[in-house]
């Protein structure tokens, strides 16, 4: 059931649009919530890694994609390359884990569907993690790529990114246009899956979806943030974009699950956008939970986000897909 605030906000906002839940993924919901229900807000610390690498090693291998280990910027990842050269373009994909987990090795497949629906390449960075190197290293480490990117000769960029790797894209995305100039190119566009945009933790989603959501839980994402932000203000403009200058921002694509804690982290940060006069819309699935559209091929309602997303990122680019 959505939350009478989301009722309120789409029924009077062009800039939002839900997406009723189909009986085949309902089913599959339902299956998912069976498996996770053990282990729902029990990831914690670095002893989470394993287990989460492991679930997005599962994701479906995309055709006519390879991968390839790099370094853009200094930063170690891997492409996701498609057959034909894609030169001029490429896209930036920020991966999840709430600031501690995820590896680019693990999230191959799902930027190569990326890459796939785009028309471009796609670069994961194996940005630093916390608590190892808390804030500000991985932001860091992203401004380091997407210079990077600039120095091989790329035109037109693309941010994506998924969860905490939304976060860190959207933080990306509002530093690079804010210093782009003659030298600096400011990013194409962005698609964001889920993000993480205050860290605060002061989205109302969090009570009215605590139960909904299959996955996390208010503690466990607090313990999680403590870890990467330590003393650091959560409402810092560079560690929660929803406290930023939004102003003169690219266009900007957000899906998220309506069954998510992370829920309103997407609408109040493109309302917050819309009202800055960005290009921006939010997509909500009823019924979907967190990370949904990394289960190509378990839901109908993944691959419509992911053909959605790289239209958008495909017209932005100036790319062709199949």
């Amino acid at each position: 059931m959505q939350s009478n605030a989301l009722k309120n906000t789409a029924a009077k906002a062009t800039w939002s649009v839900i997406h009723p839940l189909t009986e085949e993924d309902s089913t599959a919901v339902a299956a998912l919530r069976k498996v996770a229900a053990p282990v729902k807000g029990k990831l914690k610390g670095i002893a989470g890694r394993g287990p989460f690498n492991e679930i997005m090693e599962r994701v479906a291998v995309p055709e006519d994609v390879t991968f390839e280990a790099a370094s853009v910027g200094g930063i170690c990842g891997w492409w996701a390359k498609l057959p034909k050269d894609r030169e001029g373009a490429a896209i930036i994909h920020v991966h999840g884990g709430w600031f501690n987990w995820g590896t680019a090795q693990a999230f191959r497949n799902f930027a190569g569907h990326i890459a796939l629906t785009a028309g471009a390449d796609v670069f994961i960075p194996d940005y630093r993690l916390s608590p190892e190197h808390p804030f500000p290293a991985a932001v860091r480490d992203l401004e380091a790529c997407y210079r990077g990117l600039l120095d091989q000769g790329t035109t037109r960029i693309g941010l994506t990114g998924d969860s905490a790797g939304g976060n860190l894209a959207l933080l990306l995305l509002s530093i690079a246009s804010a210093q782009a100039s003659e030298d600096a190119i400011a990013p194409a566009v962005a698609v964001v899956f889920s993000p993480v945009t205050d860290l605060a933790l002061t989205g109302e989603s969090f009570d009215t979806r605590a139960e909904a959501d299959p996955y996390f839980t208010k503690p466990q994402a607090a313990g999680l943030i403590r870890s990467y932000l330590g003393d650091t203000d959560p409402k810092n403009p560079l560690a929660s974009p929803l406290y930023g200058d939004l102003t003169g921002l690219p266009p900007i694509r957000v899906h998220v699950g309506d069954d998510e804690v992370l829920l309103d982290d997407s609408r109040r940060y493109v309302e917050r956008a819309v009202t800055a006069g960005v290009d921006a819309e939010l997509d909500v699935w009823m019924g979907l939970p967190h990370g949904f559209v990394t289960n190509v091929g378990g839901f109908n309602a993944a691959t419509q986000a992911l053909r959605a997303s790289g239209a958008f990122l495909a017209d932005r680019l100036g790319r062709t897909v199949r």
